[in-house]
């Protein structure tokens, strides 16, 4: 099947939790931002009558659920396609990954790993705890407001990052990538996704008086690309049905958007007759030929159960295997003066 490419950010909060904007406003500066659709997920609230396209660009609404007697706070869970508020079940993540998946909605674990910062304790970690749940999707790699929040270990390093954040993004958080792994090793398939956890709030320190960040910066950052059946067709109902879908096959990856574009990645793996591109898997026929293809020359890293299986500085790898197992790619890429993730995508599973 010719899958086709759209790009969007799946968390994002507005007045009706703790973010700045309305929906229309969120709408806005994704259009400004180029993306196709966006999803908002405000915390332990689902709202209703505000999706829908604004100037070309998909809203859609899902929620953000947590436990909000649980302290330390732990375990957000991020939801989409439940069409119900989910909140009533959140202080049992398990009974709460069920219910959603009842209602034939989808689940991804939010922010899986964080740094807290020593100068708030409003900036205290929020990981997730409970890792023998099953029935998600996938988890959350890359949370751009994560990653800000372990940049902020002293008022001056906030002070620097908040005027200039992409010295400071990196990719991933380590930790994050090796539970991932882990998880595909012990024989799950466990997609990702990218997002902003976008708040546009306004902070102070002394003099110095920010938003961080606006809605558009963030929606140009770690953004998430899904591969879907059909162009979108202008139709909320039919093009909602294909994000989701691909979403829930792991036709997913997650790029960052400031040392160059990421649209038009390609990852394919063939055998013989039998093909699969990113989230599906490929049944052995005769040996297995990769195949990844990256927008701007960049170092291309073929990850096979965890190890790096082949690199490549270039536009294009190509790599001929006999072994069975989960590949999945990593791109990195030289900005501002340091290696910076760029790509990261979900498997292909060969069996």
């Amino acid at each position: 099947m010719a899958y086709h490419e759209v790009v969007g950010n799946l968390h994002v909060h507005t007045v009706y939790s703790d973010g700045t904007g309305l929906h229309r406003d969120v709408a806005a500066a994704a259009q400004r931002a180029g993306l196709d659709f966006v999803i908002v997920t405000d915390h332990n609230v689902w709202v209703q009558g505000v999706e829908g396209y604004y100037d070309g660009v998909l809203l859609l609404v899902g929620e953000e659920v947590h436990d909000v007697r649980r302290l330390p706070q732990a375990n957000h869970l991020l939801i989409y396609g439940a069409e119900a508020e989910m909140v009533p079940h959140a202080a049992d993540p398990q009974g709460l990954i069920e219910a959603v998946n009842r209602r034939g909605g989808l689940c991804f674990l939010a922010h899986p790993f964080e740094k807290g910062s020593p100068i708030d304790v409003e900036l205290a970690p929020i990981p997730w705890d409970d890792w023998d749940v099953e029935g998600y999707v996938g988890i959350e790699l890359w949370n751009t407001m994560s990653e800000f929040k372990g940049l902020l270990w002293s008022r001056l390093a906030a002070l620097v990052y908040a005027y200039a954040p992409t010295l400071g993004f990196r990719g991933p958080f380590e930790e994050t990538v090796r539970r991932w792994d882990a998880l595909l090793a012990e024989g799950r398939k466990v997609a990702v996704i990218g997002g902003a956890d976008a708040h546009a709030e306004t902070y102070q320190m002394g003099p110095f008086r920010r938003v961080l960040f606006p809605y558009e910066d963030l929606f140009r950052w770690v953004n998430t690309h899904v591969l879907v059946e059909r162009p979108l067709s202008g139709n909320p109902e039919v093009d909602k049905r294909l994000i989701y879908d691909g979403l829930r096959a792991g036709r997913t990856w997650v790029g960052y958007g400031a040392p160059g574009p990421t649209q038009g990645f390609r990852f394919q793996a063939r055998s013989g007759a039998n093909v699969a591109t990113i989230g599906e898997e490929l049944v052995r026929a005769a040996a297995v030929i990769i195949e990844v293809e990256v927008p701007q020359r960049a170092e291309i890293r073929l990850i096979h159960n965890g190890r790096v299986a082949a690199r490549a500085k270039s536009t294009h790898l190509r790599h001929t295997t006999a072994e069975p197992g989960v590949y999945r790619v990593e791109v990195w890429k030289r900005f501002r003066g340091l290696k910076r993730g760029w790509i990261f995508s979900s498997p292909i599973y060969v069996r």
